[in-house]
């Protein structure tokens, strides 16, 4: 829509050496609820993540999943984006460091920094941690200070880029625009960094040659930091940034790990450059567990697929925002998880909303009932309500998600004890009373109804089912913050059909099935290194692969590539566009999958929910008009029109999860 403000915000650009935890997870749901409130808020917004695809631990992985590093990071970047998918990240641009246009980025901007003086050859013999991608100031043998990890020493020809020339520009610019580096704990550690002084930093290696190539230098490739950083400015246009009208960026969010990157290096390579700067750099706190960062090299890494398995997609994000204070550590614990989902979101937002449905259809025939004359409790109730749209989106403004969520539960505690107080249902059946519990119900669904609005950024599909129950039309994703107030719900509207929100789990056997699925998950091996699979007759695709002829033998050991196991067919969706396509989410025991089959000429979708399919666990992902898909469900090719019909187990009392043999 024309007139809208832009509005660019990123995640960081993250590294493919290894699969995403709760700690990357915890910053693209930040980005992800920040990009739907300020579209809620009007905006035009555009939110970029991506993938950091070179680099010398990147070659070294490859070479020993003994592929190639380009199939390495295809892979990688696949299981990044299904990730995202599955939580319902919203991202508007997924940028791949290994993508054309982010080379022929990178290459300009090089270009115009050389062009104006801040880059020259030299050579350099020093410490490098391969883990952090930084030179150190440490001696040889010694361990990097950041990461604890060895370091080692090279030696090789360099391209520099004159950073000791920009502590000057960098101080001028922080004291201008004070609220460039948040939080204030982070912009007083920045500062005593560029006040201490600044090296020219190295931007080139040619001891590594998985990079983008420096035109007419080679062996020379991009150093991490400058390939990955631009991926920020390649995302939204590269050269033709003015085009799109995205850059600068409003706001990077970044790991406080890594805020001297962005706050240091990335500026001053824009204003050699003579580019516009970032807005703002947000660096969050860590998710800490038993007291110390996340890290695969620790062994206490949590995957966030477990959890949204067990509890859904929702009550991962409203913990994460919830438990942790923005800007500061957080503690990760399942115990605090559950707790969490069972009495704030069963027992608060979806008792809630099952609660005021059930009155509506028992004393009001499923229809919103019509207030009659408004008492001083109510009166008070809708006050509160109303004076919360303004505080909780002061705090969306801010980032505070934390305290925007204690503001709206809050109020759901207000409405609970409102309804407690009032006990609509023990009125009789004259006019009188009828009118009052008419008014009450109205007042409760009101409140629901803002309560919707409020919390949709963090709970996304949550409140898509609770605006539906209510009988407003559309998605709560295209409310108008601006315009939300007391007084809109209409009497008389029908309510939805009635949906399971957070119904209530028992807190040991939540915990139990996590961690079994987290066990079990650590132990599967890479999917760089699964194995590719045979042809097999299957519905993973648009077309059902025809059955190998009798002459084409294979041995056991190649069927025993193949991971089949059974799966249970949780949603079935039409794919618009695609006539023989239907997308599926399949439950295969250790995290639910999403698939395309194109079964959607002989199947119904809604008659598809709850079956047992025999499901291909181990091919690589890959995608179908334009939707990922993560497996193959296993079908017969009967007929001369090759019509699918789904292996399965009927009768029998399987296992979700029991492998195929």
């Amino acid at each position: 829509m024309p007139g809208k403000p832009k509005y660019y915000l990123t995640t960081p650009i993250y590294y493919t050496n290894g699969l995403p935890h709760i700690g990357h997870t915890y910053s693209t749901i930040v980005c992800d609820t920040i990009r739907r409130y300020k579209r809620m808020r009007g905006y035009d917004v555009v939110m970029t993540t991506g993938t950091d695809e070179h680099g010398v631990n990147v070659e070294r992985s490859a070479k020993k999943a003994g592929v190639p590093e380009s199939e390495f990071v295809a892979k990688m970047a696949a299981e990044w984006r299904a990730l995202w998918d599955e939580l319902g990240v919203q991202g508007d641009e997924f940028i791949r460091t290994t993508d054309l246009k982010h080379a022929h980025t990178v290459q300009w901007l090089f270009k115009q920094c050389r062009d104006n003086g801040f880059v020259y050859p030299g050579h350099y013999t020093g410490q490098y941690c391969i883990y952090d991608n930084a030179y150190v100031d440490v001696k040889p043998g010694e361990n990097c200070p950041d990461c604890g990890r060895p370091t080692e020493t090279v030696t090789e020809a360099n391209f520099y880029f004159k950073l000791s020339a920009f502590q000057k520009p960098l101080l001028d610019w922080y004291a201008k625009h004070p609220d460039f580096i948040q939080p204030e704990a982070r912009r007083n550690e920045v500062l005593s960094f560029v006040e201490g002084g600044l090296r020219d930093l190295s931007i080139t290696r040619t001891s590594i040659r998985w990079g983008i190539p420096v035109p007419g230098e080679e062996p020379h490739v991009f150093y991490v930091w400058f390939d990955a950083l631009t991926a920020y400015l390649s995302a939204v246009g590269g050269p033709q940034y003015e085009k799109t009208g995205f850059w600068p960026a409003d706001v990077h969010l970044v790991g406080k790990e890594i805020i001297r990157f962005h706050a240091v290096y990335w500026p001053a390579f824009l204003m050699a450059a003579g580019l516009p700067l970032p807005k703002q750099i947000w660096a969050h706190g860590w998710l800490l567990m038993d007291s110390a960062k996340m890290s695969k090299s620790l062994g206490n890494v949590v995957r966030p697929r477990p959890i949204v398995h067990v509890l859904g997609m929702d009550a991962l994000r409203y913990y994460l925002l919830r438990e942790t204070v923005f800007g500061q550590d957080g503690n990760f614990s399942y115990d605090a998880l559950v707790q969490r989902y069972n009495s704030d979101l069963a027992n608060g937002l979806g008792n809630l909303a099952s609660r005021t449905a059930a009155m509506i259809e028992k004393n009001s025939g499923g229809k919103i009932p019509k207030p009659a004359a408004f008492q001083p409790q109510d009166i008070t109730l809708a006050t509160k309500a109303q004076a919360a749209i303004g505080e909780v989106l002061e705090q969306y403004d801010n980032l505070g998600f934390s305290l925007a969520l204690e503001q709206i539960w809050s109020l759901i505690a207000a409405t609970d004890k409102y309804l407690t107080t009032e006990h609509p249902w023990s009125l009789g059946e004259s006019d009188a009373d009828q009118q009052r519990r008419a008014t009450i119900l109205w007042t409760t669904a009101e409140v629901l109804r803002m309560v919707t609005a409020l919390t949709h950024p963090v709970l996304p599909e949550s409140t898509a089912k609770v605006w539906s129950l209510l009988g407003q039309p559309g998605q709560p994703g295209s409310i108008a913050l601006d315009d939300l107030s007391w007084g809109q719900l209409a009497p008389g509207t029908p309510l939805g059909k009635s949906q399971a929100l957070f119904p209530r789990i028992e807190k040991a056997e939540a915990i139990e099935r996590m961690e079994s699925m987290e066990n079990e998950a650590q132990k599967q091996p890479s999917p760089v290194t699964a194995p590719a699979t045979p042809s097999a007759p299957a519905a993973g695709g648009a077309t059902i692969a025809a059955a190998p002829a009798a002459a084409e033998k294979i041995g056991i050991e190649d069927f025993a590539k193949v991971e089949m196991r059974v799966g249970q067919i949780k949603t079935a969706e039409r794919i618009v566009g695609a006539d023989k396509l239907l997308k599926l989410t399949v439950d295969i025991g250790t995290e639910i999958r999403q698939i395309c089959a194109g079964i959607a000429q002989f199947y119904e979708p809604e008659k598809l929910i709850g079956r047992k399919v025999a499901v291909v666990v181990n091919l690589a992902p890959r995608k179908l008009r334009g939707v990922e898909s993560n497996g193959m469900i296993v079908a017969a090719s009967v007929g001369p029109e090759g019509r699918p019909v789904l292996a399965g187990f009927p009768d029998e009392d399987v296992e979700i999860g029991a492998r195929l043999k």
